[in-house]
């Protein structure tokens, strides 16, 4: 059970650990100390459901239902083209990056962005569901299994509440307006990047 829950763990781990679009906006939520709790949380029980699925063995939903994983997709590249945009104008409006270094922001529009980047990205269930699912059937036994998922459940954790409360680090680079336009500008690239590789991976499967 132990290979299990550390095969899991490092499993879990290396799939969320590049920067992607969840990840640098729990990157912003720590930089501004906003809210960062609850999007932490929210980050990582999301990540727990479809851990769950995966390892459950009901990952072939998108192979049974074809137009789920195109729906996602379409619906995830323009939420992440829209997030984008917003990002970019952010860094170019003084008054949007006084307010950032304020932290403001309700609780209830982080969570709904930190929901949509975590449900909307197709590659989080091909990731979170797919490959951790694939791994698991290495695992005889539901107590290998249970312990499996436990441990890349406990990698999504350890990950979004250390990056975001580790972020609070990096305070005395971002004490500067500059900064956090920069941080925007690299924000955008990254949503819009990820929103044109979701979109030309869907029209080359046309």
């Amino acid at each position: 059970m132990l290979i299990a829950a550390l095969t899991g763990f490092g499993t879990g781990f290396s799939l969320i650990l590049v920067i992607g679009a969840q990840n640098a906006f729990v990157l912003r939520q720590g930089l501004l100390r906003a809210h960062l709790f609850w999007v932490c949380l929210t980050c990582a029980l999301s990540d727990a459901v479809l851990i769950a699925v995966g390892v459950a063995g009901t990952g072939t939903i998108v192979a049974v239902v074809p137009w789920a994983f195109a729906a996602l997709t379409w619906g995830g590249a323009a939420f992440l083209a829209v997030y984008g945009a917003l990002s970019l104008r952010r860094a170019f409006d003084p008054g949007a990056l006084r307010a950032a270094n304020r932290g403001t922001g309700s609780l209830r529009k982080a969570l709904l962005t930190c929901l949509a980047l975590a449900w909307l990205n197709p590659h989080v269930y091909l990731d979170t569901v797919g490959l951790i699912g694939a791994v698991s059937t290495g695992f005889p036994g539901w107590y290998s299994k249970l312990a499996y998922g436990i441990g890349a459940t406990l990698a999504s954790f350890v990950f979004f509440f250390g990056l975001g409360y580790g972020a609070r680090l990096l305070a005395p680079v971002f004490a500067r307006p500059r900064a956090w336009a920069v941080l925007d500008v690299v924000i955008a690239l990254v949503m819009w990047s990820i929103a044109a590789t979701l979109i030309l991976g869907q029209t080359g499967a046309l």
